[in-house]
């Protein structure tokens, strides 16, 4: 009797083993999956400039400088280029709820934005439909999709191998942010430079997460508050602002953290 318990003992522990090792290939399948269509997608639609103008030359620089100077952080921020292009025409012949591409230098950023009818589709689902637990970077279903917002707001997973949205939370630290102070985000229509202003961590019900048509007093105040939150000081002259962006993905110091980056919108190039 004694003999039998144990090897249902054994019998039921090996499944249990089995189970975990099949659901941690499963997981890590879907991580390669995901990261090869993103990395496949960009080499296919995406184009870098071939020939930098001598004002983006000096913006790398000084973005990668150890300390970015107000005379630095107004070389980089002064960039009208952005430093890739993108086939929309193709891409949205793909999916036509591809509404834009974000885009960060030296970071794992470099993906098609969607938009669904809802907040859920793309937290399951890559941009041409697959299932697949990374999702995809996609705008919140009640902003407008032309990025015409004061606040405009991003989601995107916090995936273990460090694609996705996983890199916001490096912004904790002034120096990585002052070697990355800019995103891209191209649109079929226009294009925008985005200066990073603030970022730190909030719950998943705060106000961080409130759309604003135009930019009124009550957004004044929201990107007041927003500044005063952060966790790197941003030298970014954000008068006369009227667009942010929001990037949010989940963290982990409390339950229902998410780890925020706010940029001011800046139309170049068109």
């Amino acid at each position: 009797m004694r003999k039998a318990a144990v090897r249902i003992g054994l019998v039921v522990c090996g499944a249990v083993f089995l189970v975990a090792v099949w659901n941690i290939v499963s997981i890590l399948s879907a991580y390669r999956q995901g990261e090869q269509l993103y990395t496949e997608t960009a080499e296919q639609y995406v184009q870098e400039a071939t020939e930098p103008t001598q004002q983006a030359e000096a913006a790398e620089d000084a973005a990668q400088s150890s300390a970015l100077t107000p005379e630095a952080v107004d070389t980089v921020t002064e960039t009208a280029e952005p430093p890739i292009s993108v086939d929309f025409d193709s891409l949205q012949a793909v999916n036509p709820e591809v509404v834009g591409w974000l885009y960060c230098a030296d970071t794992a950023i470099n993906y098609p934005v969607l938009q669904g009818t809802d907040n859920e589709y793309y937290l399951h689902h890559l941009y041409d439909g697959t299932y697949n637990s990374s999702g995809s970077i996609f705008v919140d279903c009640n902003n407008s999709a032309d990025f015409a917002d004061a606040n405009t707001i991003l989601y995107g997973h916090h995936m273990r191998n460090g694609s996705m949205f996983a890199g916001l939370q490096k912004f904790a630290d002034q120096t990585y942010y002052e070697e990355h102070p800019v995103m891209w985000l191209l649109t079929p229509e226009k294009n925008y430079k985005i200066l990073l202003v603030s970022g730190y961590t909030t719950s998943a019900d705060s106000d961080t997460y409130t759309i604003f048509p135009q930019p009124d007093q009550a957004w004044e105040d929201y990107l007041t508050q927003c500044l005063a939150q952060s966790d790197f000081t941003a030298a970014v002259d954000t008068g006369g602002a009227e667009k942010l962006i929001t990037l949010s993905t989940c963290a982990y110091s409390f339950e229902d953290a998410r780890y925020v980056l706010h940029g001011v919108m800046v139309e170049v190039g068109n």
